[in-house]
């Protein structure tokens, strides 16, 4: 039977379209399953996931507060301005806590109304019973922290230990009712995921069958359907992926105004806050040197305890420092000590050494295994010094630049004390705040010549036993022996010049009359000492070690020692 071309193209046309309306109605069936598991994870399970992170963030922010509450309660002299600060802001994030768990209450509710969207209602009303947890836990860490406030305050020692320890209590309860929460929505959104990616796969494949059969215009139109989803999809997998690997970076950039979009958003928006808790991370990083850190977290530093170990430890503090900032404005001292300490940080860190503490505008820095070798920490630590006093002479230049003045400008001045020996080196503080720290008699000698400066008028004075480790390689002057507060013993004082390799020929004379001088000055020859001295000061007037030996030597001609004295010197004070 003969068949019209025109019934052979409406034949043609009719399958075409036939063809044609069962992939779409096939695209219409696949993607709507797609669409769902997209919506929950768009309207419902990342927002929910966002908010109990905020939640998290909050919970940690009170801890910290919580912890500066503590300290200051602990210390000598709390400062009640600062205490109201701090519990205040303890408050508002416990407050901000409580808000966001029951906007969460209030989604899940809204999302138990939704009949729309498939959703996994299981695990959403468990999630309905754990989040109440969440908002007791903390009222029940908030009221523990505000007993044990109480009873510190009231100064009951031993009742704010018991509250103490329910609070340290409540306090992992809380971290464990949010971390269950967390690990619910994480499973839930990667299960969704998971779903949505093998719904997308399908969807695609029958796509592709289907269009190839259609035509070319069914190609080009499922090929631009499929792109549209895929590679939005594609984008959000491969930003979990370098989320996965550490890459807080990453943005998703969606041109759609579909749930794609929303979905992109509140990955943007998660990882922001990720983003965020890292940031904060590495702040309080600062306070600690990532070597300690690293130590600690590979086991070759102890959590617990500590051990002897000969250290060379370090003090330095600028002269005349109180007087200093009293010519400057609050936010000048901020500005001046910020590049000040960063300055000497540079140098101590570049050199070895470890950072203990900012003591007002001294610092505290120690040499030692495991961060240095065992024989040549003493020889570091006194080669940072000497880097540190000419880094104060670029400082001093450009001290223009930082405080905004030309004239007027302070004098800078810097006075060091190193000390090599053993010390007691570990995790040394409170249960719940600790620092990695030395102490002992060569902490507190290294102290006492940093302050010995100040009668001598040297920058840096350093231990017999330092000078005997740091080898010959740097140049040192015997100054005196001293008897320094906090110990009965005396000790050999030497200054540090400087690189034995640039030393100057007047400065070698210099020490070897002064050096004759001192010698003479411990066997009561009063005046060849005065002779060497006032030599040594007619080579350098502003020779301070000279000068107060030879002040020294007068004062005993006119009234002679005690006939036990050994030439030792009593610091005066510390």
């Amino acid at each position: 039977m003969q068949r019209p071309i025109g019934l052979k193209i409406f034949s043609i046309t009719a399958v075409l379209l036939i063809l044609m309306v069962v992939v779409a109605w096939l695209s219409v069936f696949n993607f709507r399953q797609l669409n769902n598991q997209v919506r929950a994870l768009a309207d419902y399970y990342l927002p929910l996931q966002q908010q109990v992170a905020s939640v998290e963030i909050l919970v940690r922010q009170q801890m910290v507060h919580m912890e500066r509450v503590i300290a200051g309660l602990e210390s000598t002299r709390p400062d009640p301005e600062r205490l109201a600060t701090e519990s205040a802001h303890f408050d508002q994030r416990g407050i901000n806590a409580d808000q966001i768990v029951d906007s969460s209450l209030r989604m899940l509710a809204e999302a138990d109304a939704r009949a729309d969207i498939e959703l996994d209602r299981i695990t959403l009303a468990l999630l309905g019973r754990q989040l109440p947890d969440i908002q007791t836990a903390r009222q029940r860490f908030h009221a523990a922290f505000r007993m044990y406030q109480i009873e510190a305050e009231e100064g009951t020692r031993r009742s704010a230990d018991i509250v103490r320890a329910t609070l340290v209590g409540e306090k992992n309860n809380l971290d464990e009712e949010i971390q269950k929460v967390i690990d619910l929505l994480n499973k839930l959104t990667l299960d969704t995921a998971e779903r949505a990616k093998a719904e997308e796969a399908r969807a695609t494949r029958l796509n592709w069958m289907f269009t190839a059969i259609a035509s070319v215009l069914g190609l080009i139109f499922a090929y631009l359907v499929t792109r549209s989803l895929v590679e939005p999809i594609r984008r959000l997998l491969g930003g979990t992926q370098a989320v996965e690997a550490g890459d807080l970076g990453v943005e998703i950039l969606v041109r759609t105004r579909d749930e794609l979009a929303a979905l992109a958003d509140s990955f943007n928006h998660m990882v922001l806050g990720l983003r965020e808790k890292e940031r904060i991370k590495e702040t309080f990083g600062k306070y600690v040197d990532p070597r300690i850190v690293r130590g600690l977290l590979d086991n070759r530093l102890s959590a617990e305890g500590g051990q002897h170990q000969t250290m060379t430890v370090f003090f330095s503090d600028l002269a005349d420092f109180t007087r200093l900032s009293e010519g400057l404005t609050p936010d000048a001292v901020v500005r001046f000590l910020n590049a000040y300490f960063s300055r000497m940080a540079e140098v101590i860190r570049a050199r070895e050494g470890i950072i203990d503490k900012y003591i007002g505008d001294a610092v505290m820095a120690f040499w030692g295994a495991p961060f240095t070798e065992r024989h040549n920490h003493a020889e570091l630590c006194c080669a940072a010094a000497l880097e540190q006093m000419a880094r104060l002479d670029d400082f001093r230049a450009d001290l223009p630049n930082l405080l905004g003045v030309r004239f007027g400008l302070p004098r800078v001045d810097l006075r060091m004390g190193i000390a090599t020996g053993e010390v007691t080196v570990g995790n040394i503080g409170s249960e719940t705040v600790r620092g990695y720290t030395v102490i002992g008699d060569t902490v507190n000698l290294a102290a006492r010549l940093e302050q010995a400066n100040k009668f001598y008028g040297t920058r840096i004075l350093v231990s017999d036993e330092t000078r005997r480790q740091a080898g010959e390689t740097l140049l040192f002057r015997e100054i005196d022996s001293l008897r320094v507060a906090g110990k009965q013993e005396a000790i050999r004082v030497h200054e540090l010049i400087g690189a034995r390799a640039d030393a100057t020929p007047e400065w070698l004379a210099l020490i070897a009359d002064y050096e004759r001088g001192l010698g003479h000055y411990r066997a009561r020859q009063w005046d060849p000492a005065e002779a060497a001295f006032a030599e040594c000061l007619a080579r350098a007037p502003d020779d301070g070690p000279s000068a107060a030996l030879l002040a020294r030597v007068r004062a005993f001609r006119a009234e002679s020692p005690a006939a036990d004295w050994d030439g030792v010197w009593v610091a005066p004070g510390k």
